[in-house]
């Protein structure tokens, strides 16, 4: 009898347990702190996303766009594309010397990263960029990247730029995909040079990357079609230039735009220009302990005007001191990945 009613308890399904829901036993956006940041950003998506709501969207137009330098990984002292076209002239220097005569390429390769920038101007760093990214097919040009990428070592922090993307944003990705929303990154980057990482680092497969370009030519090369890379940047995706161009590759207005610069002014602006709900985030630097402080006086990521207008056009200001428990992100595992010195 006893042995017949145990086993009838441990075979009965267990009803008398209580249920937790899901929603209760995962806790989103954990590096998030626990404030009117995070509070909002939680409920303009549930907002968008409960069927019947007055701010219903279907999930064909949750779209979301993010800038990537400041915003999804680390930009100071310099971006890092330059690191990569800095480390670029280096080598092409040391390869063919004669290059050392060409005023752009031998000033980057004698400069340290951290003067670089301030040292040269927009024309001779879209110079610097062309030079250092041309010449070369463009499977060629993402192979070099990702060796790039492999080994590189960010100088202030001593670590792989891989391992410096903000862990909060890469949760706020993760956790829009979780609710249907599309996640597109719209950078002034060169737009192949961040393709080669995104999907790794961001869940964003190369497709939802939208970026800055050089001009390419098709060729054939030794018999194979390919896209050759020209020494002139035929585009740059920042600015006004960022609408125009979520419109002709997406050809859908954002409800989300998250940016951390003047750069993504218009970005935000259309995006929150339209009826219904939607959302516009800056996030601002200001965390000189565990990254660095940094707006209006900066050269690189400068926010002014987007700090100022952001309270009387309804954008949310993200303080990374303040609504951030953790900045950044535990690197990928990556087995082969040179170590930092």
């Amino acid at each position: 009898m006893w042995r017949s009613l145990v086993s009838g308890l441990l075979l009965a399904p267990l009803y008398w347990l209580p249920t937790v829901p899901v929603a209760a036993q995962i806790q989103p956006l954990p590096s998030w702190n626990e404030g009117a940041a995070r509070q909002r950003i939680l409920q303009f998506v549930a907002a968008v996303t409960t069927p019947g709501g007055p701010d219903y969207v279907a999930p064909a137009e949750r779209i979301a766009v993010f800038d990537n330098d400041g915003t999804l990984w680390a930009e100071q002292p310099m971006y890092v594309q330059l690191a990569f076209a800095i480390d670029r002239a280096r080598t092409l220097v040391s390869q063919q010397p004669e290059l050392a005569a060409h005023p752009v390429l031998a000033a980057a390769a004698a400069a340290g990263q951290a003067e670089a920038m301030p040292s040269m101007g927009i024309p001779e760093l879209l110079e610097l960029v062309a030079l250092t990214h041309a010449g070369m097919d463009a499977e060629a040009f993402r192979e070099l990247v990702g060796d790039w990428f492999a080994s590189a070592c960010h100088p202030t922090w001593k670590r792989s730029y891989r391992a410096l993307t903000y862990q909060p944003m890469r949760e706020l990705l993760d956790y829009l995909r979780s609710h249907g929303f599309q996640t597109y990154i719209v950078s002034a980057g060169g737009v192949e040079f961040v393709r080669v990482v995104s999907e790794e680092l961001y869940g964003i497969p190369p497709e939802q990357v939208i970026g800055s370009f050089v001009a390419s030519r098709y060729a054939l090369q030794e018999g194979l079609p390919t896209i050759v890379r020209q020494a002139e940047v035929q585009l740059i995706n920042d600015g006004a230039i960022k609408p125009v161009m979520i419109e002709q590759v997406i050809g859908r207005q954002p409800i989300a735009a998250f940016g951390n610069s003047d750069g993504d002014f218009e970005m935000l602006e259309w995006t929150t220009s339209q009826p219904g709900a939607s959302l516009g985030l800056i996030l601002h630097h200001d965390d000189p302990e565990r990254e660095v402080a940094y707006d209006s006086p900066s050269s690189i990521g400068r926010l002014d005007r987007a700090l100022k207008e952001a309270p009387g056009r309804g954008w949310m200001v993200v303080s990374m001191r303040d609504d951030w428990a953790r900045v950044f992100a535990d690197p990928p595992a990556r087995p082969l990945e040179a170590e930092c010195p």
